[in-house]
Order: C-alpha cells, then structure tokens, then sequence
C-alpha cells in the first residue's frame, strides 16, 4: 500500500504539545528488548537532533521575524520528540553498551542504504564508510569486555558480527580528501536524498555522543579511544555532508528534512515489535505530517516552488533494519584496502595520506591497535563474533 504524506494530515500543531507526564516515557528493557528496537531509537534521535539543529540554522540565516516564530513553534515540539525517543534507552545500559548499540546502527543502517542506493557513486561512499564502522564495533566490542567483563553478544544478538573490518588507524585522512562529490538536485532520485540525509544524520549524532561521553571514562584507554574514533566520525560526518547538493535551497532542505521523518516514522512503525514503541512513532508520524504541510506552506510562500517539485509523489519501500552479514562479507573480501584521493578511491597509499598518518600517529601505535594489544594481554585472544565463518580477508584472520 502507497502513502503520501503530501496527501495526509495530522495532529494540527497547536495540538502537540505534551505535558510531563505525556513525555515520560518507559524506557526499554536492554535484556529483552529486540536488539534493532534500540537502533531504531537511535536512529530517530540523531534524525530528531539534526532537525533541530537545522532550523536554528535557518532562523539564523532569515531576518523575517514570521519565520523565525513559525521555525520555533515546530522546532519546540521537534524538541519534545527527541527528548521522548532518546529517553526510551535504559538509564542502567552503561555509555560502553550504548556505543556498541550506535555502532550496531552504523553498520546495519549503512549497509541497508548502500544496498538500496541506485546512484552508484552515493553507493560506493557509503560502502567505503561502513567497512570503518565495522572495525569500530569490533575495538568497542573488545573494549567491553576488558573494561566490564561482559560480551557484544549481548547486545547485538547475532544479528551483527563482530570481526575487523578497514583497520582504524587507516581511516585517518588528509581532511581533503574527505570531501566527495555531491548527488545533482535535479537529477538524483528523491530516494538518494533521503538516503544521504539519514546516514548523514546518524553519523553526526554519533560524532556529537563520542565528544561529549569519550572524557566521562577514567581508564586511559577508553578515553583514548574514544577520542580516536571520534575523530573519525567527524571525517564520516564531512564525507556524508558532502554529498548533498550544497545549491538546494533552504526551503528544500527544510521539506526534505520533515518528508524523511516522515519516511522514517513510518518505515520504522511497520516493523517495530514493541508495542510501546510503536505507539511512540505512529504518534510522531502523526505530528511529523503536519510539519511536513507547514514547512511546505514556507516553501510555496518563501521559495515560489511547489514542494511536488523536490519531494517523492509517495514514500519509498520501508528502510528496513535486518542483518547484512553476506553483504558486508563481500565488502571485506573487496574493498579492505581502499582509501581517498580527491572525491575517489584508490587503492595505493598516496602522499597526502602517508604523510597524514605519520603525523597523527607520531610513530607509535594508535589507541586502536593499544586497546587489541591490551584485550590479548588480559584474555590470550580477540573477542569476535563470526557467526558465518572465518573472516573472509586470510589477513584478518585470527592468529
């Protein structure tokens, strides 16, 4: 069955507002709980935050006081979303558990959109982006159980492996050539923009929650990991961003912010098995088609467009969060060994990256190297989960 928010209404706005109790929200049970319930909490909140964070820059941007009153008015109950969906994660799940959740979310998220992206290159960058990811979720996973004794297991559930993936201390790149060429507004499919805005708005929700959480740890080598990774979220943050076409307006951006809420709510509505939850997104599904129509009511007055003209006539196929294991396998039997050059990739170690690497790692070991030497100090080995076989790279293979 189609559905068209273009063609459907809402909650009207003035109606949105929730008291105290109405946003106090159960939060998840982490013990039994369906593993990609999280992820999709997750997911919904850096998709909450970046709405957020960019209608302040629009009112920044316009001197009409009007908009600015109608940007807030929405952006206060986008407020009270984001504080309702990221309040559904458990208080008792530790910041470690957390992050191997986000991690979760980057490779199962990312390797979904890479499947469904019909622009080959927007498909290649977010194929090259989750092969890193993984390798994250695998230096948090061995970090887990040094610092809490405990296994990623428990909180991937088998739907994700956990093995290397492009080892970290290649990710860091000379800041020019994280920069990728943008999808045309004109000719892209309206799918590709929605893809490109989700991974973006995961990834820089991920970045903010390892700058804010990585100095919260007292053993040295979390702190540094965390620091190291979150460098490199924020060169994921600069090579998704850039792959949005920077000649759309801000009335199309504005519309294509609230359509992809509108896509996500719904596509995460279908799945969700929580009941709970569930009633969560079809409630703000229901809010986020009447800011749909309000932020296409601004771009009819402030751009002279209608919103036809940029958005889908109906949603696409559901985004769907399930296990990638074979995909990402082929990913790491191909592109192990690849890194940028200008807007491509290549295959050899250039200059530019060569010199990067030998200033920020300064002739020593990376905290992602430090952390395996550690956990193989502690236990005699690497905590893995290879549930469909040995590592499809013979060099990744365990010793």
């Amino acid at each position: 069955m189609t559905f068209n928010p273009l063609e459907q209404r809402g909650i009207p706005l003035d109606r949105q507002l929730r008291n105290w109790r109405e946003l106090d929200v159960q939060p998840i049970d982490p013990d039994r709980c369906d593993p990609y319930t999280r992820c999709r909490v997750i997911t919904m909140n850096g998709i909450e935050v970046e709405a957020i964070l960019f209608s302040h820059q629009l009112a920044r941007n316009t001197a009409d006081p009007e908009v600015k009153r109608q940007l807030a008015r929405t952006r206060y109950i986008e407020a009270q979303q984001q504080k309702v969906v990221n309040w559904l994660l458990p208080g008792v799940s530790s910041v470690l558990e957390t992050t191997i959740a986000y991690e979760q979310v980057a490779v199962d998220l990312t390797a979904w959109v890479a499947r469904m992206e019909p622009d080959p290159y927007l498909k290649q960058a977010y194929e090259f982006g989750v092969l890193e990811d993984f390798d994250h979720l695998y230096r948090y996973a061995n970090l887990y159980e040094m610092i809490e004794h405990r296994k990623a297991e428990s909180i991937v559930d088998n739907l994700t492996e956990v093995m290397p993936g492009r080892p970290t201390k290649f990710h860091h790149r000379d800041p020019y050539d994280n920069v990728r060429d943008p999808y045309d507004k004109a000719a892209t499919s309206p799918l590709s923009k929605l893809h490109a805005l989700t991974v973006m708005s995961a990834e820089q929700q991920t970045m903010n929650f390892y700058m804010n959480t990585g100095p919260t740890y007292m053993e040295p080598i979390a702190r540094q990991l965390y620091q190291e990774i979150g460098l490199i979220e924020e060169e994921h943050v600069t090579h998704y961003e850039s792959l949005v076409d920077p000649g759309e307006t801000w009335w199309e951006q504005l519309v294509n912010h609230e359509y992809n809420e509108c896509y996500l709510y719904y596509s995460f509505m279908e799945q969700e098995s929580d009941p709970k939850v569930k009633a969560v997104w079809e409630l703000h599904l229901n809010m986020e088609l009447e800011h749909l129509h309000t932020a296409c009511d601004l771009m009819r007055r402030y751009d002279g467009r209608e919103p036809q003209e940029v958005l889908a006539p109906e949603l696409p196929p559901v985004l769907t969060f399930e296990p990638n294991k074979q995909y990402l396998r082929n990913l790491l039997d191909t592109q192990m060994d690849l890194t940028t050059l200008g807007a491509g990739y290549v295959r050899e170690a250039h200059e530019r990256f060569e010199k990067m690497q030998e200033r920020i790692h300064g002739g020593e070991q990376p905290p992602s190297e430090r952390v395996m030497a550690e956990h193989d100090q502690m236990f005699g080995r690497e905590y893995r989960v290879e549930s469909e076989g040995e590592h499809p790279d013979p060099r990744m293979r365990e010793k």
